[in-house]
């Protein structure tokens, strides 16, 4: 069954008719022809689909399409200004080594973006959980997770990693 449905892609409004079938995956690569929001598992465990929808990150291999109407979805390609002047988390994550394949880059991206817009300051703990959906086989998260806190701002508390045991004050 068809239906016709109109929401904001990448800031432009778009109205078109689609099949009720279709994921939101299938919209954004096969009919709207953008191929930054990469498939991977096609059961929204690895996250390599994550798009923003209405400042959510979301896992358009099971999101339906349908569901986008009235809606804002950003991809991997709305975020570069229009003169190709990469957004400050692309541009950290090309900085900052967070790009190695390539292939998780778009969906953790988004997932930082999404993050970062509700919680500029975010901390370590707050950066791991947002991407925990996102899963990466070459950088081993480090650079990832430095990448977003380049430009997050946001401060851990201190920890205490190791001590030794002459340094304590007793008091004594």
């Amino acid at each position: 069954m068809s239906r016709e449905i109109s929401f904001t892609f990448n800031g432009n409004p778009i109205k078109m008719v689609i099949e009720d079938h279709w994921t939101l995956l299938h919209l954004i690569r096969e009919e709207l022809g953008y191929t930054g929001t990469k498939e991977g598992c096609g059961s929204g465990e690895c996250g390599a689909c994550t798009v923003i929808v209405d400042a959510k990150a979301v896992n358009s291999c099971l999101y339906l399409a349908a569901e986008i109407d009235g809606k804002q979805l950003t991809t991997i390609e709305g975020l570069a200004a229009a003169d190709g002047t990469l957004h400050p988390i692309q541009k950290s994550f090309v900085e900052n080594g967070g790009i190695q394949c390539g292939f998780c880059s778009p969906g953790m991206i988004l997932s930082a973006k999404a993050l970062l817009d509700k919680t500029p300051n975010a901390s370590e703990d707050e950066i791991k959980e947002a991407i925990a959906g996102n899963l990466c086989r070459c950088t081993g998260y480090v650079q990832i997770i430095e990448s977003i806190k380049a430009v997050s701002g946001g401060e851990d508390e201190p920890r205490v990693v190791a001590f030794k045991s002459d340094e304590l004050d007793r008091g004594e």
